[in-house]
């Protein structure tokens, strides 16, 4: 550290040459929101000086603007469904040189050994992968998942040096009810003197109070300005969500204004592998905004120096002596087309299709484990004279509406209506064969005929599958026990494509090539089934699941009101 420290000062004050001069390019001042023209000099993979130096190689920026490498605050990389080695070379491409990421989607599925399969993934890459430990595994009491994490089993992880925080804190009941374990788990971060996600869904101002009360310094749930300014006020972070369903930034941005826009950074939260390639990362958060009308700097300065600064990432999210020689040449900074990335003073290549070089432990394979299923144990019993409580989707959102109507039934049971688009949803336990199987209604999806299944399901990650008939749904969910895991789109007993994520039920092995082949084959087998285009069907399903996320969800053990916070039967109860 000294002979580095004293190199630098040396190449700094110009005794001896840098390593790399980029001349003729348009810096972007992130503190001052100016662009200035002056020579960026670079040493040992840090920035040394602005101004007028000479290096060892020299590189013409021929007028591009340079800008900060850009940082995601919150992101869940389980959720591109491809292993950490490719996930972050793809997110590379689009200018992403620092993520912040919650494991908690393969904690609950493999525990510790998920997290430490995470940490073990991500130390030869590209990408400076610094991370928050899960704090809800599971997400609540009363599911089901494959692991269970106390404070006692985080506390070894807060000596690497990539662990810098306690992920989004979920579970507000146990917040608010001050439950033994998470305020363990809270005081246990709050000692190590890290940081604490946020995760504040419908929370009323009131209920705020308590979260900000606790440290929790961030959200990425806000979804309207209100909610935004309730959490500025209290002296929490935004996170401005862009994601495969979750897109919030065109909704939250008539608040940003230079007031306050330092409070606010960007995320892509879950983002699926095609979504993350056609429009690409945090770059796709920027250009929304500026599209938007914000200011391109205001819009820079909140994916890059914000983001650093609200996890004390004191060494990036700037151009500035003393920083990591992040930075991207942009051509056109109103588009922001990305023309070169370069990490630690490195030029990068795109190296995508490389091998993976990481041995894949067997303690985050195998992970699909199911009781014995029958057709009888997928039908859904309901009341001919009352009203069902039905989950009605939100495309793109991660909200669902609580709605009730009177179910085609036949002999007491449910039949899927395709005319009325009503059809049959299920969660099937998989990790431990307990045999829990919850059903219900859900309204949203327009599948004409067949059945999907995917073992993608938050927060549980259970097996969900949603069809027109029972006999596909049995057939998708048992491709996924031979798969263990993954997804499957299936039509008159015949699968049409699947996608196996044997990693935990989570990830492929794969090369990106091979997982987006997959993918596009998965949809063109959806439109087979007369399915939207207007959202992904599968990333809708995966959320279904999650019980604190309003309004109606299902879990394993049935139909879940998020707003009372218990579950519900399937008919609707008569006063």
């Amino acid at each position: 550290m000294r002979r580095n420290l004293e190199s630098m000062i040396k190449t700094a004050a110009k005794h001896t040459i840098a390593d790399l001069v980029i001349k003729n390019g348009r810096i972007i001042d992130v503190f001052n929101l100016e662009i200035i023209e002056e020579d960026l000099a670079i040493k040992d993979g840090m920035i040394v000086g602005i101004g007028d130096y000479e290096g060892v190689e020299v590189v013409d920026a021929r007028g591009a603007f340079i800008c900060p490498g850009l940082i995601d605050g919150h992101v869940h990389m389980e959720s591109s469904m491809i292993h950490p080695f490719y996930f972050t070379r793809t997110i590379l491409s689009h200018g992403v040189t620092t993520i912040i990421t919650d494991p908690h989607e393969i904690a609950n599925v493999s525990g510790i050994n998920g997290i430490q399969f995470m940490l073990d993934a991500t130390e030869d890459v590209p990408v400076d992968v610094f991370f928050m430990l899960p704090s809800c595994v599971p997400a609540t009491s009363f599911e089901h998942n494959g692991a269970t994490i106390q404070a006692t089993d985080l506390e070894p992880f807060y000596s690497h040096e990539r662990v810098i925080g306690l992920a989004e804190v979920m579970d507000f009941p146990a917040v608010r009810d001050t439950d033994e374990n998470m305020i363990a788990k809270i005081a246990q971060a709050v000692k190590h003197n890290k940081k604490i996600d946020g995760h504040g869904a419908g929370l009323a101002a009131a209920d705020l109070n308590i979260y900000a009360s606790a440290k929790i310094k961030t959200d990425h749930e806000c979804v309207t300005p209100q909610e935004a300014k309730e959490r500025i006020r209290r002296g929490m972070y935004v996170m401005m969500r862009e994601g495969s369903v979750a897109k919030d930034v065109k909704a939250l941005l008539p608040l940003v204004n230079e007031k306050n826009a330092r409070r606010f950074l960007f995320c892509t939260d879950d983002k699926h592998l095609d979504d993350l390639v056609i429009e690409g990362s945090i770059d796709h958060n920027i250009r929304i905004a500026i599209g938007e009308g914000l200011d391109p700097l205001i819009a820079i300065q909140i994916a890059t120096l914000n983001a650093a600064e609200c996890f004390s990432l004191s060494d990036r999210g700037a151009i500035a002596p003393g920083y990591r020689a992040d930075f991207l040449f942009i051509e056109d900074l109103e588009k922001f087309t990305i023309k070169d990335i370069f990490k630690d003073g490195v030029k990068m290549e795109n190296k995508s299709s490389m091998s993976l070089p990481h041995h894949i432990s067997d303690n985050v394979l195998g992970s699909v484990k199911l009781a014995t299923l029958t057709s009888n144990d997928i039908e859904l019993k309901v009341s001919e004279d009352r009203p069902c409580n039905i989950i009605e989707i939100i495309p793109n959102s991660l909200v669902t509406r609580h709605i009730t109507e009177i179910a085609p039934v036949k002999q007491g049971k449910f039949v899927p209506s395709v005319a009325r688009d009503l059809l049959k949803l299920a969660v099937i336990e998989r990790h431990k064969q307990t045999g829990n199987i919850g059903l219900g209604i859900v309204k949203g999806f327009k599948i004409k005929n067949g059945a999907i299944a995917s073992t993608v399901a938050h927060d549980s990650h259970n097996i969900v599958s949603v069809g027109t008939n029972d006999e596909d749904m049995l057939v998708a969910v048992r491709t996924l026990e031979e798969m263990q895991g993954g997804l499957v789109v299936v039509k008159n007993g015949k699968v049409l494509s699947k996608l196996a994520l044997q990693i935990s039920g989570l990830m492929a092995s794969s090369p990106t090539e091979s997982v987006l082949h997959s993918l596009k084959e998965l949809h063109q087998a959806l439109h087979l089934l007369g399915s939207q285009t207007t959202f992904n069907p599968f990333v809708a399903l995966s959320f279904l699941s999650l019980p604190v996320i309003p309004a109606l969800k299902l879990t394993d053990t049935g139909l879940f009101d998020v707003t009372r916070f218990n579950h519900i039967d399937i008919s609707v109860k008569t006063k």
